[in-house]
Parts: structure tokens; C-alpha cells; sequence
């Protein structure tokens, strides 16, 4: 096998490229960037050409390159060169001395040494002089050649191994054949805008699991685990594109009658039960506003009121067991479609 090569770009002509999507920030089983803790830090290097380390890149046969390792760094220059971050007051080192280009009365050209206070800048406030040196500064790549998905998903389990990924992150590398389906459904508009997923919960790969548990639970539930590399890997070996698809579908139905007032249910703990209860509740030829109707009723009494044969209300169910028990998960969702189907007998 061949050494990876080695490629250094300006950071404007590397950022050009991933805006361009020559370079890819989102191959399909990498981890979701986490840049905002690492940003600040960042800047600073670049501005006062420091060293940062080697980006990793895996290049498929079509050309198309995929960041394997360096994705959080990649996501932090973007959004400080495009997407008008502030540097925040908490940044370190934040005086940055520069020489600035400089005109005397006879016109000769001269150079003085000046100082900027980045707290509270973005790009587009540097002066001219830091933002030459922003663009100009050399990233450095090294780029593994011939690479399929299979081979990218070994790469960025290799080279994340030192950096902390959690358990959900980890998973996510086992199902490359439907990770790309995956990040399609996460961004549908459920995802953004219905449902309680914080910004930490989108970096640690939390609505990953959610998906993949979701078509589990639907689909392929007597192979439930606990486990999330085991659901990832077992989706990856047994799932279909038909199930994606409908699961798109429901989703997609979901975001259209979710609204502020029940959104809290769809937390990154008990997302994939609801939304398993919607796909039953769609075989009912019901129309989709009566389980909204129903969501409320749950949220503003039935959570409180409404007793499983054992005499738990839902939140009770789980007791000393984990929240993933599969036993944990029927006794929920028997739960839910009794009081469902009680529901809408009678609000008929």
C-alpha cells in the first residue's frame, strides 16, 4: 500500500474547497464537529503562526476528499472566517502583535509595529494586515489515496482513537452503508426545529443513536440491545433503504404537527418511543393532528395520570432498570398505546 502524500494549502484556497465540497467536512460516518470549545484557541495559533497539526484527509477515486480526522478544526475556520463568529472574552492571549503597513509624508512605505485586541471580533474586523495572515496561513494535509466508504469508516475510527470519542460517536463508524441516510434525516425539519436536542447533544452524536434506535425499535426489535455499537452494527448488516425510506416519511409527518407546546417529548431518551408510537398510530388511517391532540393530553395530564397494569404512570417505568432495557421499552410503549387508543375512543 502506498505512503499517504503529503499537500499544503493556504487556509483561504483550503477553505475555498471545502465551500466548494472538493474537500468534504461530512463524510458519512464522521462524528458531528465540535469547534466551539477549540475556536478561540485556534485563531489565536493562526494569528501569531504557531503550529497546528496536520489535517487528515482520505481521498475516494473520484477525487472527492474527505476530512477522516481534523473536522472540529475545519468546522471552527469556517465559522470564523464566514460565519461572523465573535471571538468570546474568555479567549487567552488575545493582543496580537502585527506590523502595519504604513505611508510617510513622501510616500515611502514603511512598516510599524501595532497591536489588535481580537475579544469580540470576527473576521471581517481584523485589520488588513491579520486578515492576509489568517488567509495566508499553511495548513498542512496528509492524504490517504484510493479510499472507499468502508476504508474512510476505518480511518476515522483509527485516527479518533486518541480523542475522546464517546460510545454514540464510536457506533456511528459500524454503519457506513446507511450513514449518509442517516445525516439526510437529521437535517428534516423535525430534527431542527420540533423536537429538544441541545447543541451538545448534536456534537456527541445523540440524534445518530436516536435514528438508528428508531429503525430498530420499529423494525428489527427481538434483536434490541443496549448496546450502541451492537444496533449500529446490526442496522448496518440487516437494515434496509425501505426502511429508512418510511422512517424519512414518518419523520417528515411528525414535523408537520409537532409543535412548541409538545416538542419536549422528543428528547434524545425517549425520542425513537414516540416516534415508534407514531409509526403504529399512521396504520391506524387516523389523521395525524389526532396524535398531536393525543401528545397534549399526555403531556398536560396523562404523564401524571395514566397507570400501566402494574400500577406505573410512564415515568415510573423505569425503576432500577437502565432506560435501553428492552423490557423497559415494551412496558413504555404498552403504556402509550393504551392511552392512545383510550383517547381517541373518546374524542371520537
Amino acid at each position: 500500500m502506498a505512503r499517504p502524500r503529503r499537500q499544503t494549502y493556504s487556509l483561504e484556497t483550503y477553505l475555498h474547497n471545502i465551500k466548494d465540497g472538493d474537500i468534504s467536512n461530512n463524510a458519512d460516518t464522521q462524528r458531528k464537529p465540535a469547534w466551539k470549545a477549540i475556536i478561540n484557541g485556534l485563531i489565536v495559533t493562526i494569528l501569531t503562526d504557531d503550529y497546528i497539526a496536520p489535517i487528515i484527509l482520505a481521498q475516494e477515486d473520484s477525487s472527492q476528499l474527505d476530512i477522516v480526522d481534523g473536522g472540529s478544526r475545519t468546522a471552527a475556520f469556517m465559522m470564523f472566517r464566514y460565519g461572523n463568529y465573535k471571538i468570546s472574552s474568555s479567549v487567552e492571549n488575545s493582543v496580537i502583535p502585527y506590523k502595519k503597513k504604513m505611508e510617510d509624508e513622501s510616500g515611502n512605505i514603511y512598516r510599524a509595529d501595532e497591536n489588535f485586541n481580537i475579544k469580540g471580533k470576527t473576521y471581517e474586523q481584523l485589520p488588513k494586515e491579520l486578515k492576509k495572515k489568517f488567509d495566508e496561513y499553511q495548513i498542512e494535509t496528509v492524504i490517504h489515496e484510493h479510499c472507499d466508504k468502508s476504508k474512510i469508516a476505518t480511518y476515522i475510527k483509527r485516527y479518533n482513537e486518541h480523542s475522546s470519542m464517546n460510545t454514540n460517536q464510536k457506533a456511528f463508524t459500524y454503519i457506513d452503508k446507511f450513514a449518509n441516510r442517516i445525516r439526510k434525516i437529521m437535517d428534516n425539519r423535525f430534527f431542527l426545529e420540533c423536537s429538544v436536542y441541545s447543541d451538545n447533544d448534536n456534537e456527541k452524536g445523540a440524534v445518530e443513536r436516536v435514528i438508528v434506535e428508531t429503525v430498530m425499535c420499529i423494525n428489527h426489535f427481538d434483536a434490541w440491545s443496549r448496546q450502541a455499537k451492537t444496533l449500529f452494527q446490526y442496522v448496518n448488516d440487516f437494515g434496509t433503504d425501505g426502511e429508512f425510506d418510511k422512517l424519512e416519511e414518518t419523520i417528515c409527518r411528525l414535523g408537520n404537527i409537532v409543535t412548541e407546546d409538545i416538542k419536549e417529548i422528543f428528547n434524545k431518551k425517549d425520542s425513537f418511543i414516540f416516534i415508534t408510537l407514531f409509526d403504529r398510530f399512521t396504520k391506524l388511517g387516523i389523521g395525524d393532528v389526532r396524535f398531536a391532540a393525543f401528545l397534549r393530553a399526555f403531556q398536560s395530564d396523562l404523564r401524571q395520570t395514566g397507570r400501566n397494569k402494574n400500577g406505573f404512570l410512564f415515568d415510573e417505568i423505569k425503576q432500577n432498570k437502565s432506560t435501553k432495557s428492552r423490557q423497559v421499552i415494551i412496558d413504555k410503549l404498552e403504556l402509550l398505546e393504551n392511552l392512545m387508543h383510550d383517547f381517541i375512543e373518546r374524542s371520537s
